[in-house]
């Protein structure tokens, strides 16, 4: 509380200068129109409060790992220059093959009847890639694992709903993407993929999502990579078993970012939704580093103008989307402290200002904002995966 109260109270001090039209023109929070009330105070000071409980001394870098993360950036910034990843970033990425040897087990949670489905990860890092050893080193994280909601009906539209960060777990993402309304009320098949490094994908004793962003951002690189690489390979298995049915994708937070990515490098996909999406993870560090271990991760050059280059290639920001416009649809909450209200904004104006729903409110907020699961319906049903439209648009 006493790192996060002084943060929260000068957001909203900006966030009152912003709707009295002297915050700094042309300031997302200024366009977007927000608007102080208790309500967005305790979420603002709700996020950062988690903020604050997430800045683990135990995985703070020490010593040479500011040095070899420096190291790291410069080798492939080098390598990403050489290969012409830089000019073209989708180069970088790889058509994943149909995943084979795929195991099937059911299972219930919260009266929630799903199946775990699991099949051998085969990505892997470039040849000679920086920290290529220790990535693949992480043994658990070689197998992929997803979370299978079926509908009755097995020619109904697939959606594939991508967790956050330090989640991964079925009784948390089920529950935080509403699963029995997607199902039962909206008649579609889900399909939830754990992300790599998290739920059953971590190394025994360590934190879910530890190792996917640190100072060493390069492990930030193959941690989205893979990412992007292992809901392709599910996309895949859908089409294998289920035939050319619509396959649209949602995610949140750190999911925002691998719908995001995913919708950059995957064709045919019915449409994409970035839920209070992260979309720059230097930004990300540089953010919610304590000034310290931010200070002389720049000095040691594992933050700047390089890492910015080397993390261009699993950019949303940069890459450019493969679904039409017209099936593209953000959503943020404009006093969001973890992912941040602009690096929606920026996916937003990247993706061509398509239909998007701003709520005062955090980050964690969205799953209360009214309007947000409204919009989230309607979006699914304009790109064709559920029924009817509404009359009217929702949204906050």
């Amino acid at each position: 509380m006493v790192q996060a109260g002084p943060r929260a109270a000068a957001f909203l001090a900006r966030s009152w200068s912003y709707s009295r039209g002297r915050g700094r023109p042309g300031h997302p929070l200024s366009e977007a129109g927000v608007q102080p009330s208790v309500g967005l105070a305790a979420q603002v000071l709700l996020d950062e409060v988690l903020i604050s409980a997430m800045r683990n001394p135990r995985l703070f870098p020490r010593g040479d790992d500011y040095r070899r993360a420096g190291e790291e950036i410069s080798a492939a910034r080098r390598m990403w220059e050489e290969r012409g990843w830089l000019d073209r970033p989708l180069s970088y990425h790889r058509e994943p093959p149909v995943p084979t040897g795929v195991a099937v087990r059911a299972e219930s949670t919260l009266g929630q009847r799903y199946e775990t489905i699991s099949f051998p990860s085969a990505y892997e890092p470039w040849p000679d890639e920086p920290g290529r050893q220790r990535w693949l080193a992480r043994t658990a994280n070689r197998t992929a694992y997803a979370y299978v909601v079926r509908h009755r009906r097995p020619d109904r539209p697939w959606l594939v709903c991508v967790h956050g960060f330090g989640t991964g777990r079925a009784s948390l993402d089920l529950r935080a993407f509403r699963a029995r309304h997607l199902a039962r009320d909206l008649g579609l098949n889900l399909l939830l993929p754990v992300l790599p490094v998290h739920g059953p994908r971590q190394e025994p004793g360590a934190e879910t999502g530890e190792g996917f962003m640190s100072v060493n951002l390069v492990d930030s690189v193959h941690g989205l990579a893979q990412s992007a690489w292992d809901v392709r390979a599910a996309i895949r298995w859908i089409r294998s078993v289920a035939g050319d049915v619509p396959v649209g994708i949602y995610g949140i937070s750190l999911g925002g970012y691998v719908t995001a990515l995913t919708a950059s490098v995957e064709d045919g996909l019915a449409c994409a939704i970035a839920g209070i999406p992260a979309t720059d993870m230097p930004d990300l560090y540089r953010r919610h580093s304590p000034p310290v271990v931010r200070r002389r991760a720049v000095e040691a050059g594992a933050l700047g103008p390089d890492a910015d280059a080397v993390c261009s290639v699993v950019s949303p920001l940069v890459l450019t989307p493969q679904v039409p416009f017209e099936r593209r649809y953000v959503f943020a909450g404009l006093g969001d402290r973890m992912s941040n209200f602009d690096q929606a904004h920026r996916l937003w104006l990247h993706w061509g200002r398509p239909r998007r729903a701003w709520y005062p409110g955090g980050h964690i907020g969205f799953f209360w904002a009214g309007g947000v699961g409204d919009f989230i319906d309607a979006a699914l049903a304009e790109s064709g995966l559920t029924g009817r439209l509404p009359t009217a648009w929702p949204g906050p």
